[in-house]
């Protein structure tokens, strides 16, 4: 059998979709439109199904409108406003989904626009449009489904496709494997992810217990499963163990197809799973995490059972306000179909609480109204209409209860409209709600049928605080463990400041004491002498840690231990940057990073800081602050109670703790540190107060809280932290990994890789050396110094670059070097070692782009071509090699580079010309690549005859006869001698219609090429 990602993850992967309830249709007979991938003939009479009143005419019309908004530069929105709409003509009959619309699925369709192209592996369309698609890799590929990100990235940032980025609603990649825990980047498994114009999110997909999705599959047709093996030209797959391995239900591919394309799923993530949010990069496209679905459709069943108060709890950084503004979607059609409509209230707080959570309504579409009194809230509830503006826009408003926390009147004459819905999302339910003010009484008593839904990220502890009482049981759980596995989240690592900087603050402090007498704590720790050394440590500490990343964008927040602390250390920050001599006067770096930064050292100083306390600023400056920190304008933020909660901003990833922070608040503060950003694995959390006895005490509140929800399930809920241990067990990993090398002599280290073959090795040996990286961060800022010295950490720096250039050089040798699964091998990234040219001038790194991209589009036309035994294919291939063949490609010169794009083209152009007389060869036979070698082959021996149409009608009837034999005959393969007197009968038979002369020596000579073609695919040979 021919063992590859088609048989052994894309076909059965059609098929599994077959059982869901997809029809398979064939590209030989299909109609579609090649500007856009809508197939036409469907789309106009699904259309006509689903509004039966319209004419052929408005038809036409509804598709030049949807042909014209995929041009948009929007990321599809228009389109998908007119996808789920409900009113007037629909394209979606989401009433009816499961039989008011047409299910149809493609393999191979191609993705163009003049030159440049792509072919997902599989489409799914609903009425004829290509809404989903689906890559798919064989288990234990080299580079994992990251190849596959790293190419849509490459795919949707390319402008000829927008239409096609703008079509498509989400995508699924996967490369059949389970998902790797321990692994930061989704190296294996099932994914699945919204369009982007920059980078895709890829999202991690677990199924919940309780739902059980195997009744919606059908058993599987077997004319339907004869159909696609031939139509795809794989008969010769049908009976072996491996393929029928490979449908079963429970793959990692085909779980996550049932997951999200089964109708009822697919039907819920059309319609509320996807949000278009305006972010400061632009118009971002989103998805529902799978925690959100679960807990909307928790919500759903909580509801069902007439219950109207529960606790959402997700950890931080999972997405709660996101949460809530997808079921602001959801429960209106809820309730919709009660013939009731909400209204929506999202309850904080706090001020800055309450314009974060604004500002994310607003971005994703909502009209939100803000209430901080008492007055406003009271006439908001007297008002019986759901909805206040015009449009119909749907709409939330934010309440700031702080301004309720000393009124004890309750308002009790409320107009009442039981026709309206009150559904109220209180954030951050593990703070204290004063059962006996007056929010919560004002809240009961305007609408006791109101629906009260608590969020938080920490579980309720305490004694004092009775939220579950208020709030009622859990709905929804999502802990950190799962957070940090999905890759939502980061653990934290905690830092102690170095002990001579512990010293000299203690000596600041009894100096201070010496001179003014005893003095309180919060006036000591504010004063001048204090603060300067400690704002000292914080600046040189953030511009280090950009160093040793190589990232200046990366921001730090001050959590000081008073208001007054906060202000003295922003005036002093203030003063030692007014200028450049000015701010020499800031003690230097105890020791550089490393030294290939040195030169880059400016770029990383922390220049730029804001004071953000309720006093510091205007309520319109303390937001602009606060949107410069995110968008990196400000390097660092001072802080005192503001921003600990509620405060998102990927691009923080230190925070120096200048006070102890109790219980819940403690977890809300570090967890401003653990959202995902770029390559980091860690969250860093500089303790000036020495939190970890609080942070025991906390975690085994948590952990008690855990025991009586969970019972045995507590490991479920781990430390947030990276400990010492798991610390010290990675370095010996890393000395392990690495132990055959000499890790001092860098020349010797690159001889002695240069010498392996096997990529397999080559990547653990990058990956120890990823690791050392990332740890020499940690160790260092730890303190705990004796570590480093057990390995030269900045030499191993040096030593992963040379890892780095093997690798990638080993990765485009292979490529030219051997033809087994050719169109694999030249798949991989040849292209990336360009961007390793050392060149400082413009003009170089254009024309290195050039090459790139001239390159990349003439490997994929060598591998996109079938027939690697052609002599035309052989010579070019040839030529390509000689190129590049024991070439340092990071040393090649301007000249170099400049001969080769002109040799570059004309491959390009000779390989672009083979192809497309392939292709129609190829035609001839259904697609059948086998048949067109095999005629090739006959033609270059010119036998039986020399003219091709005998050929073609010969081999068209051999190839039907053939195929129906293999499928119909199990074992028909397993035995040769049966198989080739089938083929050899078929041969002279076929031959003799077409009056060609055949004697047992012609016979035979085609009959062996057709059958070697069989047995190639059926073992998985290279034809």
């Amino acid at each position: 059998m021919k063992f590859n990602e088609d048989s052994r993850v894309k076909l059965p992967a059609i098929l599994h979709l077959t059982q869901l309830g997809y029809t398979y249709i064939s590209l030989k007979d299909a109609v579609w439109d090649e500007d856009n991938n809508i197939f036409t003939d469907i789309f106009k009479s699904s259309i006509a199904k689903i509004n039966p009143d319209i004419s052929p005419v408005e038809i036409d019309r509804l598709y030049q409108d949807v042909a014209l908004d995929l041009e948009n530069e929007d990321l599809g929105k228009a389109f998908y406003d007119k996808l789920i709409n409900r009113s007037g003509t629909r394209l979606i009959d989401f009433e009816d989904f499961e039989n008011g619309n047409d299910f149809h699925v493609v393999t191979e369709l191609t993705y163009k626009n003049g030159e440049d192209e792509f072919r997902p592996d599989v489409i799914c369309l609903i009425n004829g449009m290509p809404l989903v698609f689906i890559e798919v890799k064989k288990p234990n590929n080299r580079d994992g489904v990251l190849a596959e990100r790293k190419r849509i990235i490459t795919r949707f940032q390319n402008k000829k496709f927008r239409k096609f980025v703008n079509l498509t609603q989400f995508m699924i990649f996967s490369n059949n494997m389970e998902y790797d825990d321990n692994e930061i980047e989704p190296w294996q498994g099932a994914f699945y992810a919204s369009p982007s114009y920059v980078k895709p999110i890829f999202n991690y997909f677990r199924e919940e217990i309780g739902f059980n999705l195997s009744q919606v599959l059908k058993p599987l047709d077997e004319s339907v499963e004869a159909f696609v093996l031939k139509d795809t030209n794989y008969p010769s797959i049908k009976n072996s163990e491996e393929y029928k391995t490979n449908k079963n239900p429970d793959s990692a591919t085909n779980r996550v197809l049932t997951s999200l394309l089964s109708k009822e799923r697919l039907q819920f993530v059309l319609q509320y799973a996807l949000a278009y949010v305006k972010e400061t990069n632009g118009l971002q496209k989103h998805i529902m995490r799978y925690p959100q679905l679960f807990a909307t459709k928790a919500i759903e069943a909580h509801l069902d059972k007439d219950k109207k108060k529960g606790i959402i709890w997700h950890t931080q950084g999972s997405g709660k306000t996101a949460l809530a503004y997808y079921n602001t979607h959801f429960l209106t059609y809820y309730f919709q179909k009660k013939r009731i409509i909400p209204k929506f209230y999202f309850i904080v707080d706090r001020l800055d609480l309450l314009t974060q959570a604004r500002d994310e309504f607003t971005a994703r579409g909502l009209k939100v109204h803000t209430v901080s009194s008492r007055d406003e809230f009271v006439a908001d509830l007297k008002k019986t209409t759901a909805v206040y503006n015009d449009k119909g826009q749907r709409e939330i408003t934010v309440v700031n209860i702080h301004k309720f926390k000393d009124d004890t009147d309750v308002s009790r004459e409320t107009d009442y409209n039981i026709n309206i819905q009150r559904v109220y999302f209180l954030d951050e339910v593990h703070r204290s709600y004063n059962p006996t003010g007056s929010f919560l009484a004002n809240l009961e008593q305007s609408d006791k049928n109101a629906i009260k839904i608590g969020l938080t990220g920490t579980p309720l502890i305490g004694e004092s605080l009775k939220s579950k009482d208020l709030f009622g049981s859990y709905i929804h759980k999502y802990y950190y463990n799962k957070s940090i596995a999905d890759g939502y989240t980061l653990k934290l690592i905690r830092e102690e400041i170095e002990t001579e900087y512990k010293v000299l603050l203690k000596q600041a402090l009894d100096s201070i004491d010496v001179l003014k007498g005893d003095l309180d704590k919060k006036i000591a720790y504010a004063h001048p002498s204090f603060v300067a050394p400690m704002l000292d440590y914080i600046v040189k500490d953030l511009e280090l840690f950009r160093q040793r990343n190589a990232d200046a964008s990366t921001g730090g927040m001050v959590i000081c231990d008073s208001s007054e602390q906060a202000r003295e250390m922003f005036n002093i920050f203030n003063s030692y940057n007014t200028d450049e001599s000015e701010a020499s006067a800031l003690p230097q770096a105890a020791e550089e990073a490393s030294e290939y930064l040195t030169k880059q050292k400016k770029s990383y100083k922390v220049k730029k800081a804001a004071l953000i306390l309720y006093d510091s600023g205007s309520k319109e400056e303390l937001e602009k602050w606060r949107d410069d920190f995110k968008a990196g304008k400000i390097d660092i933020l001072f802080v005192y109670n503001m921003l600990l909660t509620g405060f998102d901003a990927k691009r923080l990833k230190k925070i120096y703790l200048g006070r102890i922070i109790k219980a819940h608040n403690l977890l809300q503060a570090l967890t401003r540190v653990n959202r995902t950003y770029k390559n980091y694995r860690f969250g860093y959390v500089v303790d000036f107060a020495d939190i970890s006895k609080e942070f025991d005490k906390t975690n085994k509140a948590y952990f008690d809280e855990l025991q009586d929800v969970l019972g045995d399930e507590m490991e479920s809920y781990s430390n947030l932290f990276m400990s010492r241990e798991e610390m010290e067990e990675t370095i010996l990993e890393i000395k392990e990994k690495l132990a055959d090398f000499d890790l001092k002599n860098a020349e010797k280290f690159q001889q002695q890789i240069s010498q392996i073959d096997d990529h397999k090795t080559m990547l653990e040996i990058r990956k120890a050396l990823d690791d050392a990286r990332s740890l020499y961060n940690i160790i260092r800022l730890v303190g705990e110094y004796e570590l480093l010295e057990k390995i030269d950490f900045r030499k191993l720096n040096t030593l992963r670059i040379e890892a780095e250039n093997h690798l990638a050089l080993m990765n485009a040798k292979n490529a030219l070097e051997t033809n087994e699964e050719i169109g694999n091998l030249l798949n991989v990234a040849l292209e990336d070692v360009l961007f390793m040219f050392k060149k400082v001038g413009e003009a170089e790194m254009v024309l290195a782009d050039d090459l790139k991209d001239l390159l990349k589009k003439t490997r994929e036309a060598l591998g996109g071509n079938f027939d690697t035994k052609d002599p035309e294919w052989v010579s070019l291939y040839d030529e390509l090699r000689r190129l590049f063949d024991n070439k340092n490609l990071s040393e090649v010169s301007r000249e170099e580079m400049e001969a080769n794009m002109t040799s570059l083209k004309q491959i390009h152009e000779k390989i672009k010309e083979l192809n497309r007389k392939n292709d129609l060869l190829k035609d001839k036979y259904q697609g059948d690549t086998k048949y067109a070698r095999v005629q090739k082959r006959l033609v270059e021996a010119g036998k039986p005859s020399k003219l091709k149409t005998v050929i073609i009608e010969a081999l068209q009837h051999i190839k039907e006869e053939t195929d129906v034999a293999v499928l119909n005959r199990a074992d028909s393969l397993n035995n040769e001698h049966y198989f080739g007197q089938l083929v050899a009968r078929l041969v002279f038979q076929e031959f003799s219609k077409q009056k060609v002369s055949m004697d047992v020596e012609t016979v035979e000579f085609i009959k062996n090429i057709i059958v070697e073609e069989y047995l190639n695919e059926y073992y998985g040979r290279t034809a």
